[in-house]
C-alpha cells in the first residue's frame, strides 16, 4: 500500500493544505518510529506505523478550518471518522480504524455523548498498540505551528478539552512510549 497514492487522490494539487498535511504527518510518522525504536518489546509493526501515520489525517479537506486551508462543510473534529470513510472505501479498514480513532486521546461513546459531539456514536478509543501509538505522536504537533513540537505539559491541557479519561489514557501512554 502507498500513503502516497492515496493522498494525491485527494490531495491532487500542491497547494498549502497539501504541504500541512503532509509536514504534520511526517512529524507524527517520524514520533511513532522513534517509540518503535526504543521500545523493541512492543514488536510495533513499522510499516503500519508509517502507512497509517500518513494518513490519519486525511479526511481534514473535508471539514471547515480556514486557518489551515480547509473548506469543507463539517465542523474539525469529524474529519477522523470522514477520514476512516475514505481510507475503508480504499479497502483499507485496519488503516481507516487509525483515523477514527486518533481525536483527542481517543473518544469513548460515553465522551461523544455527553459532549454533545457532531460525530456518530460509537466508541473510537484507540484498540491496537499501533493505533495507541500515532495517536499519541498525533498529541506532539499541530498543523498551525508545523516543526514545532508541544511540551508534554501542553499536550497534557490541550487533551483535558477532551476530558479526564483521556488524560488519564495520554499519562499512560507517557509510561509505556517515553
Amino acid at each position: 500500500m502507498s500513503p502516497d497514492v492515496i493522498i494525491n487522490k485527494y490531495y491532487p494539487e500542491e497547494n498549502e493544505l497539501k504541504h500541512i498535511l503532509l509536514a504534520h504527518s511526517r512529524l507524527v510518522v517520524e514520533k511513532a518510529l522513534w517509540v518503535a525504536d526504543h521500545h523493541p518489546e512492543l514488536h510495533l509493526n513499522r510499516s503500519f506505523l508509517y502507512e497509517a501515520g500518513m494518513l490519519h489525517d486525511i479526511g481534514i479537506f473535508l471539514t471547515n478550518a480556514p486557518g489551515i486551508f480547509c473548506f469543507g462543510d463539517y465542523p474539525y473534529i469529524c474529519h477522523g471518522y470522514l477520514g476512516a470513510d475514505l481510507i475503508r472505501q480504499e479497502g483499507y479498514p485496519c488503516h481507516a480504524l487509525v483515523c477514527e480513532r486518533h481525536t483527542g486521546a481517543g473518544l469513548s461513546l460515553e465522551d461523544i455523548v455527553s459532549q454533545d459531539l457532531p460525530i456518530p456514536h460509537r466508541n473510537m478509543l484507540p484498540v491496537s498498540l499501533e493505533e495507541q501509538v500515532i495517536c499519541f505522536a498525533d498529541k506532539f504537533y499541530s498543523k498551525t505551528h508545523l516543526e514545532e513540537e508541544k511540551t508534554l505539559e501542553k499536550v497534557q491541557k490541550s487533551i483535558l478539552h477532551f476530558g479526564e479519561a483521556g488524560l488519564v489514557r495520554f499519562n499512560r501512554w507517557c509510561e509505556q512510549f517515553l
